[in-house]
């Protein structure tokens, strides 16, 4: 389902934990790590959307989360050429996405990324908040910082983005490349 503009709409997930750090996903089999998220379907609302591809990737439940806020606004990001299935080029430009900002109520180990029979992630692990800016692929960058940014108004006692970079020593705007995230252990990896 596109939109007249050729974007999907889609829901994001920031999970925190009570330290305001973020959930981070491994993709299944590939060294590619992101947010939870996933598509709206016809007739869906943002919110169902949400508590859907939670359970579905994260293994998460209604009771183990806060809903602690949301995008005012459709968030949007193109996909590059080369990335969109063949059938699609033409009408398919990328996602439009509402993040939810959620707490983890429940424990590490109420995380189960095999709550389907198609994981989307085979690892997951808790990352600093801002981190996952410099680490995602290069063309969700903008929305990721987008969205953090717009959500942060929800979090009490989280460094802004420019503090964050000075603390690892970067000048403000410079961008790490993935391999320079403070690599963390893994969690769930047979979960």
């Amino acid at each position: 389902m596109l939109d007249r503009d050729g974007y999907r709409p889609n829901v994001g997930i920031i999970l925190i934990n009570h330290r305001n750090q973020v959930f981070w996903g491994k993709r299944v089999r590939e060294h590619s790590w992101q947010f939870p998220q996933g598509g709206i379907k016809p007739g869906e609302s943002p919110e169902a959307a949400m508590y859907r591809e939670l359970l579905e990737e994260v293994g998460l439940l209604p009771q183990h989360v806060r809903i602690l806020g949301r995008t005012r606004d459709w968030l949007r990001y193109d996909v590059p050429t080369n990335w969109v299935r063949r059938e699609w080029r033409g009408s398919y430009k990328g996602q439009k996405q509402i993040w939810f900002l959620l707490k983890l109520v429940g424990r590490d180990s109420d995380v189960c990324l095999r709550a389907t029979n198609h994981p989307e992630f085979d690892g997951w692990r808790w990352n600093d908040y801002w981190a996952p800016v410099d680490a995602v692929i290069e063309f969700k960058r903008d929305v990721y910082e987008r969205a953090l940014r717009e959500l942060t108004r929800f979090v009490r006692g989280v460094e802004s983005r420019e503090a964050y970079l000075r603390r690892l020593g970067h000048q403000d705007g410079d961008r790490e490349d993935a391999a320079s995230v403070p690599d963390l252990p893994d969690r769930g990896h047979s979960a």
